[in-house]
């Protein structure tokens, strides 16, 4: 696992060449959002499972066709399954914003996902949806905790969504 650091490093290391001054802006920027991601992952940690239990009832309020019969969160076994996809996206992306770095997502999660999702008939697009209600919850928290430009929580949320739509949203 990589974090902003280690792939700046390595990516001007694999030129040969010193750092210029993007490389410099980048590493101050990644360096002056520290306290922001530490604040942002503590919020994170202490409301992981409410911000699971709200994404996915928001999800199933916006998509109640899910939770019917032969909906793909219906039986308490796929409910509980969606729920547990959900804490996984989250924890991951609680990784990826305190490294700066989506890195741990491909490696640790997204490796294959989509095919997986598709060989068991999960449907995607609400796995999508469900993942960007998270990044909306998680943003409002971690503002009302006194982080005032929360744009950095968005990058591993689209990321995961991202990678796991057939489309780029």
């Amino acid at each position: 696992m990589r974090d902003a650091v280690t792939s700046l490093i390595k990516n001007y290391d694999v030129v040969g060449r010193y750092f210029d001054r993007d490389a410099l802006d980048s590493l101050k920027s990644y360096f002056a959002s520290g306290t922001a991601r530490i604040q942002a992952a503590a919020t994170i940690n202490s409301n992981a499972a409410a911000i699971v239990k709200q994404s996915g009832s928001q999800l199933f309020d916006e998509l109640p066709e899910l939770i019917r019969p032969s909906g793909n969160a219906y039986t308490t076994r796929r409910y509980a399954a969606c729920l547990r996809d959900l804490d996984y996206y989250l924890r991951y992306a609680t990784y990826a914003l305190v490294a700066g770095n989506t890195n741990v997502l491909d490696e640790r999660v997204l490796q294959g996902l989509r095919e997986t999702y598709n060989s068991l008939g999960v449907p995607i697009g609400p796995t999508v949806r469900g993942v960007q209600i998270m990044k909306e919850i998680v943003k409002a928290q971690v503002a009302a905790a006194g982080v005032t430009n929360t744009a950095f929580v968005d990058e591993p949320f689209d990321h995961i969504s991202r990678e796991l739509s057939e489309n780029n949203i």
